[in-house]
């Protein structure tokens, strides 16, 4: 697998996935390895899946306190860097988000297109709350799962721990809950760098004032995705997101959850490409 040094060392790696123009891809979790991501659902580009620090092929830092998400724009830039790429194509998922808009608030010129997948904007000031959770389940009321997930939840917000209670929630988190989805869930834990994870968002990694400024004069075009069952963002939080980014757009893919290029790769692949294939705008100034 090819591999880079970051600013301090560590060693990163990448995965490249299929043939075309270069997508670079930061995954979710947070700190989850980037082989979740799959294909995107077999979107025509390049994908070159960053393995975040500490994830994956990467290695291990010696300071624990660089898995803190703003301490990671670095690694994205060198990434750039070590690709010999002028402007990137940036895409997102989940958690992800925070760090492509700490990117891209540090080094707009650098960006071509943002690309935002069910993802989160707590580098804008924006989360997602207990009741953003509950509004989205009580769109799944119907499903066969409901009753037993739904329990699980409220354990979850309670307090619990318990990983019978985080795995019996999975379902409110795919717009289908099949054997793709049950395979794909079950490789989170064994996937994921549980203890960056709690550094990832620490006190610290965002400052919501400065990032919104920094990204008011940006002139990439950015795409955001949203589910129509997920809750992190539901749609209309995706929506309030779209409008602190200037040329933002909101696509919302019906039935999907937090993962949408599970359940409609086809529907997901059209979105994203058509997005990515537009023509750019002349600079402005």
């Amino acid at each position: 697998m090819p591999a880079f040094a970051a600013p301090d060392g560590t060693a990163l790696a990448y995965q490249v996935v299929g043939e075309g123009e270069p997508l670079l891809c930061l995954p979710g979790g947070p700190m989850r390895a980037s082989g979740y991501l799959g294909d995107l659902g077999g979107l025509s580009k390049r994908l070159i899946k960053l393995d975040l620090r500490g994830t994956g092929d990467s290695g291990t830092p010696a300071d624990p306190a660089t898995y803190r998400c703003d301490r990671q724009v670095a690694d994205v830039e060198a990434l750039r860097e070590h690709l010999g790429l002028d402007r990137i194509d940036l895409l997102a998922h989940s958690a992800a988000g925070d760090l492509a808009l700490l990117y891209a608030a540090r080094h707009p010129q650098r960006i071509r297109t943002l690309t935002l997948i069910t993802a989160r904007a707590r580098a804008l000031g924006v989360d997602f709350t207990e009741a953003h959770r509950r509004e989205a389940a009580a769109l799944r009321t119907a499903e066969p799962w409901f009753g037993a997930a739904y329990d699980a939840y409220e354990r979850v917000w309670a307090g619990s721990e318990a990983d019978a209670d985080w795995d019996a929630i999975a379902p409110f988190f795919y717009g289908r809950w099949g054997a793709v989805a049950q395979a794909h869930a079950a490789s989170e834990v064994a996937q994921t760098h549980d203890e960056a994870a709690g550094i990832y968002a620490s006190s610290g990694a965002f400052a919501p004032d400065a990032a919104r400024a920094a990204l008011e004069g940006m002139d990439a075009r950015v795409l955001l995705l949203a589910g129509e069952f997920d809750s992190g963002p539901l749609p209309r939080i995706a929506a309030d997101i779209a409008k602190l980014l200037p040329r933002a757009e909101l696509a919302v893919q019906p039935g999907a959850g937090h993962y949408p290029w599970l359940d409609d790769p086809r529907r997901f692949t059209r979105t994203v490409a058509a997005f990515l294939g537009q023509e750019p705008a002349e600079p402005v100034g």
